[in-house]
């Protein structure tokens, strides 16, 4: 009996393919960690819940890595297990009764461009992560994706795993809410004369 030397190349070409998709995410994964961090500090607003978020992300991509599917954004995937696991957190704290979902101040401070040399930029920096802070969450969630990370509405529509136009409400209402927060101090300021 002979083997047929195409055939097989054939039935491997698939798991070679695998292969190289397992070790692309080991290779990509170090580069998106600024962005995750940075994203899963936003959500869940403290350092360690943020460390944790990331760590466990990382381990759940890595033990999942088949399900990244070719031609996919590694990127949107990774944004897409922080935020489901960041879900998942939120509803295990409400169900401990444990929802202290607390802002930390001395990390705030660390987010804003260190190299900004005007002190009113800064402050302005400052106001604007606070008020993205206290959006709710499903509208911080989308603010973040699309003004911090860049992400198309299609894409932080599968990250969230809703329609497009709900990213697009949620949005609108996160702008609206943080432009009449702004706009209050800035009417304030004026009477304040």
């Amino acid at each position: 009996m002979t083997r047929d030397p195409v055939g097989a190349g054939q039935r491997t070409a698939p798991a070679q393919q695998q292969a190289s998709a397992d070790d692309d995410l080991g290779v990509m994964l170090p580069d998106l960690l600024p962005r995750l961090w940075r994203f899963a500090l936003r959500l869940a607003r403290e350092q360690h819940d943020a460390e944790d978020l990331v760590q466990r992300a990382c381990v759940r991509a890595l033990e999942r890595r088949h399900q990244l599917q070719p031609g996919s954004s590694a990127l949107s995937w990774m944004f897409s297990i922080i935020h489901s696991l960041w879900l998942n957190e939120v509803r295990a704290r409400q169900v401990r009764n444990h929802a202290s979902l607390q802002w930390n101040e001395e990390l705030a401070a660390t987010l804003v461009d260190p190299m900004a040399l005007d002190p009113e930029v800064d402050a302005l920096h400052q106001q604007v992560i606070a008020a993205v802070a206290r959006l709710p969450d499903a509208q911080r969630a989308v603010m973040l994706l699309v003004a911090v990370e860049g992400l198309s509405y299609r894409e932080a529509a599968e990250v969230l795993n809703v329609p497009v136009g709900t990213v697009m409400s949620r949005l609108a209402r996160a702008r609206l809410t943080i432009g009449e927060e702004f706009e209050q101090r800035t009417s304030g300021r004026r009477h304040d004369r």
